[in-house]
């Protein structure tokens, strides 16, 4: 115990150090009182206030995500590329930091009523968009009702479909009725698509021109190829915000990526080559680091569609695929295998007592036979888009599912316009998803029925029924209950083959500084790398 509460300490008195609270006398007194020596705590004061956060420079961020059809609505984010310049320009009511712990961003509080069918956020005042405007509550819920209309296709509209009333009480404060209780409602409004964006008076807010109250103003937006950015001088954060110009590059081959940052034309860049990531680390003036989050890699089937329809078509499709070999072979051990359902070990209701599905070739040819079938022939669309390893894992699935009779033929589709092309329409392909900080939000855009991002057109009645009871359900063992049956239902009925949890591996010039500690709920620090970073 002693041990873990001096840890606990000196990270306190790292963190004074790291924010000029304490001067170098002081911490020298309280390290050495602790019971470090003399000359660890001066290399530690050393250490610390050298990372200490400067402002200056200009950011260059390669990203292998981003496609010509983005867009700067937020109601259409579908990709790590937009998402990360969409948290560059603006914020949410919350935010998740990058300790993993839920915070007020632009709200300063909240409060429930007792049954979580009320809740009330309390506004930051004085905080201005970067054409000048201070926000307020109109511009709270003329963005949250952006993504609430009959006509909105935005993938957060099955997360605010609880709200029954969202109103103003005065220019700081904002009030959600709920149908029913949401234990996990401020983590809700921390999701990507729901930026928070000026008004225009009439019930409708101006996404187009990219304004927002973020670290960074947009200059140029080239989607899926350039984007430049100004810091904001009037940011409301202290200590974020430290780049003078960000220049986010899309860089969609991951070679040209790694040799952009290799010979210092980018100074960080996303998914690595885990094939070559090893050649990478002994680049000097590069660092190499990783994350363990939520990301994982799924192969959607349309249950609505043949031969998909089958649960038995399903299972065999399952059961035909060696996922310890696509661990080894794809993710080089950066991760776990999966089990068929959205749920990582991060999450809170991880249901550890659910047997692994495994590679078992029987199973699959009985599950093919009970389908009324002795060799079935499917198309899977993949690109690297979806992940870096997409068509290779799809190739070495084909090699696999064709010891249980099963012929899958791998169509390459281009990189640009897959999340518009492919995902959502091709019947089978490939896909990443970054995983969501609670179970409701994973299960409310991935697999509710309706949700415009259900890409298996999953439709239990069961799973529905449980997924409204649990987000009302304020006990925790029987919410943890209703959790683990929905994984469970998901795992055996579900149209979704989730083969791999995949950890973040990133680079980055040895240049460039970040906190002790990285969020792992999105990819470079929670995609926001460029809010959270600078240079040392």
């Amino acid at each position: 115990m002693g041990g873990n509460g001096n840890m606990k300490r000196i990270d306190q008195l790292q963190q004074l150090a790291q924010n000029s609270k304490i001067s170098r006398r002081h911490f020298m007194s309280q390290a050495t009182a602790m019971g470090i020596t003399a000359a660890a705590a001066s290399t530690m004061w050393s250490r610390t206030v050298k990372a200490a956060p400067k402002r200056g420079g200009k950011m260059r961020f390669g990203s292998g995500h981003g496609s010509t059809t983005d867009t700067l609505d937020p109601a259409t984010y579908a990709n790590g590329g937009i998402i990360h310049q969409g948290y560059g320009m603006r914020n949410h009511l919350s935010e998740v930091d990058n300790d993993g712990t839920l915070v007020p961003e632009l709200a300063e509080g909240w409060e429930a009523s007792d049954d979580a069918t009320e809740w009330v956020f309390k506004l930051r005042k004085g905080v201005e968009f970067h054409n000048g405007k201070t926000m307020d509550a109109t511009d709270v819920i003329d963005s949250l009702n952006h993504h609430r209309g009959k006509e909105s296709k935005s993938a957060a509209k099955p997360l605010l479909a609880p709200i029954n009333e969202l109103k103003a009480d005065g220019k700081d404060k904002v009030v959600f009725k709920l149908a029913g209780g949401s234990a996990d409602f401020p983590y809700t409004v921390s999701d990507y698509h729901l930026a928070i964006m000026p008004s225009m008076g009439d019930g409708k807010v101006d996404w187009r021109s990219g304004i927002g109250t973020g670290a960074y103003i947009k200059d140029k937006f080239e989607p899926g190829v350039r984007s430049t950015f100004k810091r904001n001088p009037n940011y409301f954060k202290s200590g974020r915000g430290h780049f003078d110009e960000v220049e986010f590059l899309t860089i969609g081959d991951v070679v040209a990526r790694t040799n952009a940052l290799s010979t210092g034309e980018i100074d960080a860049m996303n998914r690595c080559d885990l094939k070559t990531v090893h050649l990478l680390k002994r680049r000097k003036g590069v660092r190499v680091e990783e994350v363990t989050g939520t990301l994982h890699y799924t192969i959607p089937m349309h249950t609505d569609v043949a031969p998909f329809d089958n649960n038995d078509v399903r299972l065999a499709l399952k059961y035909s695929l060696d996922r310890e070999v696509l661990l080894k072979t794809i993710l080089r051990g950066h991760g776990v295998i999966g089990n068929d359902h959205p749920i990582s070990t991060a999450n809170r209701y991880h249901n550890s007592e659910l047997p692994q599905r495994k590679y078992d070739l029987d199973k699959a040819k009985f599950h093919l036979k009970k389908a009324g079938l002795t060799a079935l022939t499917v198309d899977l669309s993949a690109a690297d888009a979806a992940f870096v390893g997409a068509v290779d894992a799809a190739v070495l699935y084909k090699e696999q599912a064709a010891k249980a009779g099963i012929n899958i033929n791998v169509v390459r589709e281009p990189n640009d316009g897959y999340w518009s092309n492919v995902w959502l329409k091709k019947p089978w392909c490939m896909v990443y998803w970054g995983g969501r900080p609670t179970e409701d939000m994973m299960f409310s855009q991935s697999l509710a029925q309706g949700a415009d991002w259900n890409e298996s057109h999953f439709s239990n009645k069961r799973f529905n029924e449980l997924l409204v009871q649990a987000r009302a359900e304020l006990d925790e063992a029987k919410r943890r209950g209703m959790y683990e049956e929905m994984q469970v239902i998901v795992n055996r009925d579900g149209g979704t083959v989730v083969p791999l949890f995949a950890n973040y591996v990133f680079a980055m010039s040895d240049k460039i500084q970040h906190d002790a500690k990285m969020a792992g709920n999105w990819d470079m620090d929670g995609d926001k790398a460029i809010e959270r970073w600078w240079f040392g």
